[in-house]
């Protein structure tokens, strides 16, 4: 198994108690905390005295709980600087991670008097953002703190820092970093004590990417993504598609409305808005177009899934081809193709921009159906899965879908650039990530089974052959052959349980997610770097967990000072 595929699981640990516990409520007290630095407009930088006045001030907004003041103040000082540091040149920033991210256990890397140097064995997250940020011009260090830095600053080679540290760590340092008036943005750990931590990791690729010529970095995607899920209601579809003149469109139109995450239309929104010259201007009416045509092949897309896979629900009701019957059903999802192909070639854009969208929806759905016929195959013929098998599966069969989308938000707003081979591993790191967290949803759904039934391939499947012992893998043989030996989920599940099979996937989740970052290194265009790095942490809304070790501790103590 290749070394750069699946990352070793580390165990999880809950946020300290003085941070809140779960993403969202973290989320809602950085919005908070936006919103009123925007209202009231302190000017950095702040007394001690006057950042606890603020923080108090967001405790009250916020009906939070008093023990949260020291992690608002954090959040509070990094607005504060977060445009004078996104006005900062990256070739003038430098990143500072501490050594305890590092994976103790197996870091290769050394240590001298200025910190850690990496060997870049992708045994851990620290390897991914030196890389990217040494790519955008940053000065990195991995070290607790170091005369260095201090000298970086005074030599005027630096002129902002972006930190990560533990939220006692950050206490110590706020005196400092005021005093010196020294522009930063801290990025505080979920946990003290280095062992097990993790972090907002969407915060700190904010933080790293951020730019003030990106016109996009304040676009509020929740709402943005709020007015796309309005377009496919009963109404606002009649508006595009027109009134339906039969069953066939009746049926295919109550489909196209099924709920539904709409992450591609979503895509191809923010690809638009991204190389529009102005993104505060309402959308067109051609976007709508463009977003309902990217919804009918994905919609199409599922009812032939459905009846490939033998799938009973879908959006907790009956398939389509459940309740009316396969041949009804798959008409409906060709019907759902020539009408997406429709709404393009009708969309008031020039005959070049038409055919090239064309040209990437064609190319799109012959992707498409390579990566479903590489997993039919396999159903048809099932035995031992590699993990590299089923990642070239999702290659064809998840990640052309997210790529056309950008492609055509691009080509609507008149992109210039060649963003192909950008948007291609974007959207091959991205849509691997996706059915891998698919995977696991599937796994950990309490509505399965607990029968077998037909087993797919699938990453976590993949994992459990690669990584099980013989009696191991036989069981999961008989499973995926149907072997005549009955097989219940339980059992299947102490498979997995056993071998860390779910964490280890999602570590790996992990590592495509910051792969799909990475893969935007390249690109000139700060609006559309700045706002897909920030749609990764959209689609998936969570934090990474990595493994961290007591060298900050072990030198300071418990305490955090030097004993």
């Amino acid at each position: 198994m290749r070394d750069d595929l699946v990352i070793k699981a580390r165990p999880a640990r809950p946020p300290q108690d003085n941070i809140p516990r779960t993403k969202p409520q973290r989320d809602r007290l950085l919005d908070i905390i936006r919103e009123y630095v925007r209202d009231e407009g302190p000017v950095g930088p702040l007394s001690l005295e006057e950042l606890w006045r603020h923080s108090d001030n967001i405790l009250r907004i916020a009906k939070a709980e008093p023990k949260y003041r020291d992690y608002i103040a954090v959040l509070v000082n990094n607005e504060l600087w977060r445009e004078i540091v996104a006005g900062v040149p990256y070739d003038k920033r430098l990143l500072l991670l501490p050594q305890c991210l590092r994976d103790v256990k197996n870091c290769k890397g050394q240590i001298d008097e200025l910190g850690l140097v990496c060997n870049h064995c992708g045994r851990c997250v620290i390897n991914e953002l030196q890389s990217q940020a040494e790519q955008l011009g940053y000065a990195v260090l991995v070290a607790e703190g170091s005369p260095i830095v201090t000298s970086l600053i005074e030599s005027g080679k630096i002129e902002a820092v972006i930190g990560v540290s533990c939220l006692s760590v950050l206490q110590q340092v706020f005196p400092y970093m005021s005093a010196g008036a020294i522009a930063g943005v801290a990025i505080p750990l979920l946990q003290d004590g280095c062992a097990n931590t993790s972090i907002d990791m969407d915060w700190l690729w904010e933080a790293i990417y951020e730019n003030s010529e990106d016109r996009t970095r304040l676009l509020n995607l929740q709402r943005l993504r709020g007015e796309v899920q309005g377009w496919f209601t009963p109404a606002a579809l009649r508006s595009i598609t027109g009134r339906p003149s039969g069953q066939v469109q009746e049926l295919a139109f109550q489909w196209l409305g099924k709920a539904g995450k709409r992450w591609r239309p979503f895509l191809a929104v923010c690809a638009f808005q991204a190389v529009r010259q102005d993104g505060e201007e309402k959308l067109p009416a051609e976007l709508m177009q463009l977003a309902v045509a990217v919804e009918c092949f994905h919609k199409a897309s599922l009812i032939h899934d459905d009846i490939e896979d033998a799938d009973d629900k879908r959006y907790d009701d009956e398939t389509m081809h459940v309740r009316y019957g396969v041949p009804i059903a798959l008409n409906i999802g060709d019907f759902l193709l020539g009408e997406g192909y429709r709404l393009l070639t009708e969309l008031k854009a020039p005959a070049e921009v038409t055919a090239a969208m064309l040209q990437v929806a064609a190319r799109g759905h012959c992707d498409l159906c390579l990566g479903q016929g590489k997993e039919l195959s396999w159903v048809r013929r099932p035995g031992p899965l590699s993990c590299a098998e089923a990642i070239e599966i999702y290659k064809n069969k998840t990640a052309p879908a997210f790529a056309v989308a950008l492609n055509l938000g691009v080509l609507l707003a008149g992109g210039g650039e060649k963003l192909g081979i950008v948007f291609k591993h974007y959207s091959e790191a991205l849509g691997i990530a996706y059915q891998i967290k698919d995977d696991i949803d599937d796994f950990d759904s309490e509505n399965a089974a607990d029968g077998c039934g037909e087993i797919r391939p699938s990453f976590p499947l993949a994992l459990a052959f690669e990584l099980g012992e013989k009696a191991d893998r036989e069981l999961l043989l008989t499973a995926v052959t149907g072997g005549g030996k009955p097989c219940s989920r339980s059992r299947m599940r102490a498979i997995f349980e056993k071998l860390q099979i779910i964490p280890t996937a999602r570590a790996t989740m992990e590592s495509y997610k910051t792969r799909a970052i990475g893969s935007l290194v390249p690109l000139k265009n700060a609006n559309i770097k700045g706002l897909l790095r920030r749609v990764v942490s959209k689609i998936f809304n969570d934090i990474e967990v990595m493994s961290c070790c007591d060298d900050y501790q072990a030198r300071y103590g418990k305490g955090g000072k030097p004993g």
